[in-house]
C-alpha cells in the first residue's frame, strides 16, 4: 500500500502535462509554464531543500551541504556540456530559442527526477508508519508536481514525441522509483544518507533556477504573465508545505 502512495504521485505530473497539452495558445503556455516552475522550484529550495538537509545532516556539519550542493551543480553543468539543443549563452547574453527551451526542459527534467526520487524515499517512509498522514504529504507534493508536468511538457512540445513521453514517463515514475528504492535498500539509508541525498538535489535544483529558468524568463516578452507565474508557482509550494 505504501508503494501505492509512492506511485499515485506520478499522477500529478501527467496531470500538469496534460494541462499544458489542452492549452491552445503553445506559447503563453511555454511562458507561464517556465515561470511558475521558476517560482516553485526557487521556493521549494529556500523553505524546503536546503532546511531539510541541515536537519538531516546536521547543523554542526552544515559544511558537508554546501559540499554536496556544490556537487549537485557541478553534475548539472556537466551534464549540460552533453545535452543536445543547446544555444550559446554568455551570461545573460540568451536567445529564447526553441532549442534553448528544449534544453531547459531536458536539464529540468533530470533535477526533478533527482528530486522526485528522494521524495518518493519520504512518502514512502511515512507511509509505511501512518497511512493517513502519508496521504496528506503526498497531496502536498503531489501539488508542486503539477507545474513540474507542465514546464516539461511545454519545453518539449518541439521535441521527438518518443523523447517527450520517455521523460515524462520518467519524472511520473521516479517518486515511486524513490520508494521501491527506500524498500528494497532500507538498512542502508540513515538520515545522514536522505541528507547528502537532498542536499545534491538543492544543488540542482539551483542550478537550474539560477542558470536555466532566471536567464530566460529576463529576455520573455510579456514580464506580467512572468510575475504572476512565479507568484503562482511560490504559492503553491508554500501551500503544499503547509499540507505536508
Amino acid at each position: 500500500m505504501a508503494l501505492g502512495v509512492t506511485l499515485f504521485l506520478g499522477v500529478f505530473i501527467m496531470a500538469g502535462a496534460f494541462i499544458a497539452r489542452e492549452v491552445k495558445n503553445k506559447e503563453l503556455i511555454e511562458q507561464l509554464s517556465i515561470s511558475v516552475a521558476f517560482g516553485a522550484m526557487a521556493m521549494l529550495a529556500v523553505t524546503e531543500l536546503f532546511p531539510e538537509a541541515l536537519e538531516n545532516v546536521g547543523r554542526d556539519r552544515a559544511y558537508i551541504v554546501w559540499l554536496c550542493a556544490a556537487a549537485g551543480v557541478i553534475m548539472l553543468k556537466i551534464l549540460d556540456r552533453f545535452i543536445p539543443d543547446h544555444d550559446n549563452v554568455h551570461g545573460f547574453d540568451h536567445e529564447c530559442t526553441d532549442a534553448n527551451v528544449i534544453h531547459i526542459g531536458i536539464m529540468s527534467s533530470v533535477a526533478i527526477i533527482l528530486h522526485n526520487m528522494i521524495e518518493g524515499m519520504a512518502v514512502y517512509s511515512i507511509a509505511s508508519e501512518s497511512m493517513k498522514l502519508s496521504l496528506l504529504v503526498a497531496l502536498g507534493v503531489g501539488m508542486h508536481n503539477v507545474p513540474m508536468g507542465m514546464m516539461i511538457y511545454a519545453t518539449l512540445t518541439k521535441e521527438r514525441r518518443g523523447k517527450k513521453i520517455a521523460l515524462l514517463m520518467a519524472a511520473a515514475l521516479s517518486t515511486f522509483a524513490g520508494g521501491l528504492l527506500m524498500k528494497l535498500l532500507w538498512f542502508l539509508i540513515d538520515e545522514f544518507v536522505i541528507g547528502v541525498l537532498i542536499s545534491l538535489s538543492f544543488g540542482m535544483v539551483v542550478y537550474i533556477v539560477l542558470f536555466e529558468l532566471l536567464v530566460h524568463i529576463m529576455h520573455m516578452k510579456r514580464r506580467t504573465l512572468s510575475a504572476a507565474g512565479v507568484a503562482v508557482g511560490a504559492a503553491i509550494v508554500l501551500i503544499s508545505g503547509l499540507l505536508g
